[in-house]
């Protein structure tokens, strides 16, 4: 296979981008609903949000850091114009029939706090698992996929759910509890994760295949700011 140094945006490419997309909007509006999970208290985006992770592995290890870059800030975008646009239809006038204005503004009013934590530890947990998986490629020779899925998973979802659960929740609850919501987060996503290896495998080595790519990010810049 060849390496990927400039791609063309292809089908496959933006396919995964917009999975990628639709499961962090669907994961934000779900993240605010507490539920109880096998004896714990855990945020209802833990079935769907890891699904993320796979899917920015999968960009990483096929297109490369470059092109993961640009579908995280494209993520980044669309979670904060949802995050305005919600914000902004709460706040208009409503009629006196409608009846359901204090349960939408429930789900979908988003408070300043949620949004700064689902930011923050979007863009610090996505960038550090991209780069920490493309630095083991080149590190590994392409070897041991798992180690590079796996480890980067620790390192990304371990600061995406300590930085939301801090900014989101921080002060709410008491420290045991907030230990273990954030512990119980942490264990389930990393163990999602485990748990998927055989699936990002295939996928992997479908993509890589179709797309006859391979790349190995030498000599590239990890300024998360430079799209390129």
């Amino acid at each position: 296979m060849q390496q990927a140094e400039k791609t063309q945006l292809s089908i496959l490419f933006l396919i995964i981008t917009c999975l990628f997309i639709t499961c962090l909007l669907i994961t934000n509006v779900s993240a605010g609903r507490l539920i109880q999970f096998m004896g714990l208290p855990l945020t209802a985006d833990l079935f769907l949000f890891p699904i993320t992770y796979i899917f920015g592995d999968v960009l990483t290890e096929v297109y490369g850091f470059q092109k993961a870059r640009l579908t995280i800030w494209l993520g980044f975008g669309a979670n904060l114009l949802m995050a305005l646009f919600f914000i902004f239809i709460i706040h208009l006038p409503y009629p006196d029939f409608w009846e359901f204005n204090d349960a939408y503004n429930t789900v979908l009013g988003f408070t300043p706090r949620l949004v700064l934590a689902s930011l923050c530890a979007y863009l610090l947990g996505e960038f550090s698992n991209s780069v920490i998986l493309s630095r083991m490629k080149v590190w590994t020779g392409g070897r041991w996929l798992w180690t590079r899925t796996i480890g980067s998973t620790l390192v990304g979802q371990g600061l995406d759910t300590l930085v939301f659960m801090a900014i989101a929740f921080g002060g709410s609850y008491t420290l045991p509890v907030f230990i273990t919501m954030v512990g119980g987060q942490y264990l389930w996503k990393v163990g999602y994760e485990v748990l998927a290896t055989p699936l990002t495998y295939a996928l992997v080595g479908w993509i890589k295949r179709k797309e006859g790519l391979d790349a190995y990010d030498h000599g590239i810049s990890y300024n998360p700011f430079r799209i390129s």
